[in-house]
C-alpha cells in the first residue's frame, strides 16, 4: 500500500487533505476493482467493491430496522437514517479501523455522488405523481400554510399513499411554495449582505435563470413530450427509446440548474411536473419506483445519519443550542401548521 501511495503522488493521481485528521489523502484513480484476495489484493483498498459492501451494509442494517420499528408505526426514513447513526461516528464509526475500513474518506464522494442521483430520481417521480390541477385548488391554503411554517414532506407523503389526496397536496404545494421563497429570499440575503456589485447581479441572474428555465420546461419541452405521446400508436406500450429520452432528459435538467446555482433537483422535479399524466407517466412509475426508493434512496438518508456525531457537542453552551435548534424547528413546524390547520 506504502508503494501504492508513493506511485500516486509521483504520478500526480488525485489527492487530498483530510479535514478530520488534517493528513494529506491520495489514492490511484485506476484502482476501482480488484484482481481477486487470491493475487494479493485487498478488496478494501479498490472502490467498486468497497461501494458494493457500503451499499449491502446500509440495506441490511436499514431492513433490520424497519422490521424492528414497524411495531411502532415508525416511518421507512427514520429507519434509514437510524441505519445511518449506527455505522456512523457515534456507533460503529467509534471505532477507527471500521472508520477507515468500510468508509474511507476517499469514498464517501462517490457514496455521496450515488445518493444525490437517488435523490434527483425520487424528485422526478415526486414531480410526476402531483397534478397541478389539485394545487391550484388549494393554492390559497397552502400559500397560508407555507408562510406559517415549512413541511418537506415529499418522501413521508409517498410513502403514506398521500400524495395524491387533497391533505397531501395541500402539504407539498406548501412545501414547494416554501422552497421557492426560501431561494428568493437566500439570494436577496446574499445580495444585500455582499458589497460586491457583480455578486449582487449574480443573485438576481441566479432568480432570473430559473425563471427562465421553468419558463422554457413549460412552453417547450412539455409540447415536445405531448408531441411523442401522440405519436405512439393507441394500444402499444412505450419502448426503452423513449423511456430513455425521459430519463436523459432527467440528467439535462439537473445539470442544467445545478451550473445556473439553484440545485439539481430543483430541475428533476420541475421536469417531473411537466411531464403529462396518463400512460407516459404510469410506465415512469412503474420502472424506477421499486429501484429509487428501495435502493437509492435509502442511501441518501443513510448518509445523513453517517454524518451525524452527537459526541462533538461538548459542554453546557454546545448542549443548549443543540436544544434550542431542536425545540425552535419542531416548534416553528409543528405549532404553525397546526395553528393554521385548526384555522381552516
Amino acid at each position: 500500500m506504502a508503494d501504492a501511495l508513493q506511485n500516486a503522488m509521483q504520478k500526480d493521481e488525485p489527492k487530498f487533505t483530510d479535514p478530520i485528521r488534517g493528513e494529506m489523502v491520495c489514492f490511484a484513480s485506476s484502482m476501482i476493482s480488484t484482481n481477486g484476495v487470491l493475487q494479493g489484493d485487498d478488496p478494501f483498498e479498490y472502490s467498486l467493491p468497497l461501494i458494493i459492501l457500503q451499499l449491502m451494509l446500509i440495506i441490511v442494517i436499514t431492513r433490520i430496522l424497519i422490521f424492528l420499528l414497524k411495531p411502532l408505526r415508525q416511518l421507512k426514513v427514520i429507519s434509514e437514517i437510524l441505519g445511518g447513526v449506527i455505522l456512523g461516528p457515534l456507533i460503529l464509526g467509534r471505532s477507527a479501523n471500521f472508520s477507515a475500513t468500510i468508509f474511507p474518506l476517499r469514498s464517501i464522494m462517490v457514496l455521496e455522488t450515488l445518493a444525490n442521483v437517488g435523490l434527483l430520481f425520487f424528485l422526478l417521480l415526486v414531480g410526476v405523481e402531483m397534478d397541478l390541477g389539485m394545487i391550484s385548488k388549494t393554492s390559497q391554503k397552502a400559500m397560508v400554510i407555507a408562510i406559517a411554517s415549512f413541511p418537506v414532506l415529499a418522501r413521508i407523503l409517498a410513502e403514506l399513499k398521500l400524495l395524491n389526496t387533497e391533505i397531501g397536496k395541500i402539504a407539498m404545494s406548501a412545501a414547494m411554495m416554501n422552497d421557492i421563497c426560501a431561494w428568493i429570499l437566500l439570494a436577496l440575503a446574499v445580495a444585500l449582505v455582499e458589497s460586491s456589485s457583480s455578486t449582487t447581479l449574480t443573485s438576481f441572474y441566479v432568480i432570473f435563470s430559473s425563471i427562465g428555465f421553468v419558463l422554457m420546461l413549460i412552453f417547450v419541452v412539455r409540447p415536445g413530450i405531448e408531441w411523442l405521446i401522440h405519436r405512439i400508436p393507441n394500444g402499444e406500450s412505450f419502448s426503452d427509446y423513449h423511456i430513455c429520452l425521459i430519463l436523459t432528459g432527467v440528467f439535462v435538467c439537473g445539470f442544467i440548474t445545478d451550473a445556473i446555482g439553484t440545485h439539481s433537483i430543483f430541475g428533476a422535479f420541475v421536469f417531473g411536473l411537466i411531464i403529462p399524466k396518463g400512460p407516459l407517466a404510469t410506465t415512469l412509475l412503474e420502472k424506477l419506483e421499486d429501484f429509487v426508493t428501495t435502493l437509492l434512496l435509502p442511501l441518501y438518508f443513510a448518509i445523513s445519519g453517517l454524518r451525524s456525531d452527537i459526541s462533538s457537542v461538548n459542554g453546557k453552551g454546545d448542549y443548549g443550542f443543540f436544544i434550542a435548534i431542536i425545540v425552535l424547528a419542531c416548534v416553528g413546524k409543528v405549532a404553525g401548521t397546526l395553528l393554521i390547520a385548526l384555522y381552516y
